[in-house]
């Protein structure tokens, strides 16, 4: 390595020189909200991916719901397991594309970590009780810049920001034809992709497991455009992207991949995410979360000192917000044990 030059100057000269002209650069970053020393090893999305990987908030997806609420198997995915699988299948697509792998896994990484406890159970909750509403990726957000690190966030780069905010699509299209509002970047493009990709054939998978579908349920035609199996499913959908993507500056699929992912999503909308043993837990789940609202909105001191702080100038409604939202399933089970539950008496 020369005189005066750095691992990190080396990873950077090696990124022009073999990633895609639609790749995000690390040297080319838009930068961070507040200044500071370049690390001398790590590129910034590199630095980005570990900071995420360390915070507290990652840690606690592994016990966050994905759709099941506290699963009694163990092969059911959590949080954590959705986040993970939606990084491997983004650095996928983002090396056939020639794409920059560490910014494509720092926005998977960090896309859910301000899902609530319970899944959707809980954010629609939050979004109802809240003024000025609430959704996952806003907290997501929320959570990296402001609620982390005790209060003064991850100092993340914008791409990864922007990557994080805008991965979410709910029941629209997740490719994104070049329309103002998209990602910045093409890596933000494709952990929209990546997540759905994701979500669909593991909701499956988990939904088979449950017995809330059967496999000759699946409609026929998205089996025979896409495969019968939870493997070959994924693969034609990474495929299809790659070919349909190659050189061209936004994602793109073939029209009948396309559509067959986007029928096999409603497919899981009706057949799962609505069935009514679903709808049945996801009820009792907002009650433990409205309730818990209501205490700890009369009760505020009972919440931690740094979300106090962080919340200092903000309605005791975003302290209380931001507590709930940051819960784990079982932690949040817990605390509602603890405080409308009566224990059993003890006789000294």
């Amino acid at each position: 390595m020369s005189e005066g030059g750095t691992v990190r100057s080396m990873l950077e000269a090696n990124e022009v020189r073999l990633l895609s002209p639609f790749a995000q650069l690390s040297a080319r970053t838009r930068g961070r909200e507040r200044e500071e020393p370049e690390c001398p090893i790590r590129p910034a999305f590199q630095h980005d991916r570990d900071r995420i990987l360390h915070s507290k908030a990652f840690r606690r997806l592994i016990h966050k719901t994905q759709v099941f609420l506290s699963p009694g198997g163990d092969h059911y995915r959590t949080r954590l397991t959705h986040t993970l699988e939606v990084s491997q299948i983004g650095r996928t697509i983002a090396k056939g594309l020639r794409l920059n792998e560490d910014l494509t896994e720092a926005i998977a990484l960090g896309h859910d970590l301000g899902h609530t406890p319970f899944g959707h159970a809980g954010e629609d909750l939050l979004n109802e009780i809240m003024p000025e509403g609430f959704s996952h990726h806003e907290q997501s957000l929320r959570v990296v810049r402001i609620l982390e690190n005790n209060g003064l966030g991850l100092n993340l780069t914008a791409e990864v920001r922007d990557g994080i905010l805008k991965h979410s699509k709910g029941r629209r299209d997740f490719l994104y034809p070049g329309e103002a509002d998209g990602p910045l970047t093409l890596e933000g493009e494709v952990i929209r992709a990546a997540d759905v990709i994701a979500y669909i054939n593991h909701d499956i998978d988990d939904a088979l497991r449950a017995g809330l579908i059967q496999e000759h349920e699946l409609p026929r035609d998205c089996s025979i455009a896409l495969g019968g199996t939870h493997s070959s499913r994924i693969h034609t959908m990474v495929s299809d992207l790659l070919s349909q993507s190659a050189d061209c500056p936004h994602l793109q699929m073939s029209e009948e991949t396309h559509a067959a992912c986007l029928k096999l999503r409603d497919f899981l909308f009706e057949k799962v995410y609505l069935h009514p043993r679903t709808l049945q837990e996801m009820a009792k789940a907002t009650q433990i979360l409205k309730e818990l609202f209501e205490y700890f909105t009369d009760h505020l001191s009972e919440i931690p000192e740094e979300i106090l702080r962080v919340n200092g100038g903000s309605s005791r409604e975003r302290a209380v917000c931001d507590f709930l939202a940051g819960m784990t399933d079982r932690y949040a089970m817990m605390t509602f044990e603890r405080l409308f539950l009566p224990r059993p008496w003890m006789i000294f």
